[in-house]
């Protein structure tokens, strides 16, 4: 990683798959107010960037946002909000695959002195399928990027993987299945050698915590869920953590997208070290193999 930047003061970090902004805008714009994020970064915006900038420039200039966008319609975009500057944007991965064309999945900018990833990684669908393939191929292309960058770094968004077993309701219920196989779990392992920290499993090594619950059949008020949105910060950035937590309350009530936002506050906290999950879910931990997906037959 190249030499660092300056930096900026306190700064509150977050990522969201909002799953549609257009869909989710008016929950975003109260989240903003609620949580006061200083850098967003945002996945599956399903918008180009003029609509876009029409749906929600105004607001979020008027909140101090500066906003870099990868979008495209109906699938897929990226964007990173940020009131601590917006520098040296790069749109995608120079370089990566596409299926077949490249896709807006990646998004990177600096902001206050890091450089941030806001990425949205492919799903992968089957193992071993042509759309897995080209999942660890991107993978392997954000690892390049990620290692010539500067040494700040932060990726977060929205992985597609689960890191281990511990990151899902039920081991037993993936079987077969994507986001949890060992090559996608070596892939996310290799970007993490780069010298990566999970910030929040660092800080809750050994808790139940889970940032997407599907919309069908009860999961989310049964917290049968998946983690697989993360904050990867190098160990510059890690070191300035001093909260890291699931905003579960942003997955709560009507219309929400199916993640909820991972809040990370580097040099201070302003509502305490709180976490892992806000609030935690009362649903308890169910019994290995008395589960299936909502998909499963």
């Amino acid at each position: 990683m190249a030499a660092p930047s300056a930096t900026v003061g306190p700064v509150r970090v977050a990522t969201w798959n909002v799953n549609s902004v257009k869909q989710r805008m008016p929950r975003l714009l109260s989240w903003l107010e609620q949580r006061q994020p200083d850098v967003v970064c945002l996945q599956e915006t399903k918008l180009v960037d003029d609509a876009f900038h029409q749906l929600l420039g105004e607001e979020l200039a008027n909140r101090g946002y500066s906003v870099a966008l990868h979008g495209e319609a109906q699938w897929n975009g990226v964007a990173i909000l940020s009131r601590v500057g917006l520098e040296e944007i790069v749109l995608g991965i120079p370089g990566g695959p596409g299926f077949p064309h490249p896709e807006a999945r990646a998004v990177s900018a600096t902001c206050g002195g890091v450089r941030i990833h806001s990425v949205y990684v492919p799903n992968g669908r089957e193992p071993d399928s042509e759309h897995y393939r080209y999942k660890l191929a991107w993978l392997a292309a954000l690892r390049e990027v990620v290692r010539d960058g500067p040494r700040e770094a932060i990726v977060c968004g929205d992985m597609n993987i689960a890191p281990t077993d511990a990151d899902v309701f039920d081991p037993d219920a993936y079987i077969g299945q994507t986001h949890v196989t060992p090559p996608e779990r070596a892939a996310l392992a290799e970007l993490e050698a780069l010298g990566l920290r999970d910030v929040v499993r660092d800080r809750w090594p050994t808790e139940r915590v889970f940032t997407y619950w599907d919309y069908r059949a009860g999961m989310f008020h049964q917290d049968l869920g998946m983690r697989i949105d993360l904050v990867l910060a190098s160990a510059p950035v890690a070191g300035r953590v001093r909260a890291a937590w699931v905003d579960r309350l942003a997955r709560k009530g009507k219309g929400p997208s199916d993640h909820a936002p991972v809040i990370v506050d580097l040099d201070e906290a302003p509502d305490g070290d709180i976490g892992p999950v806000v609030p935690p879910p009362s649903a308890p931990a169910i019994e290995r193999g008395s589960r299936k997906l909502p998909q499963s037959p």
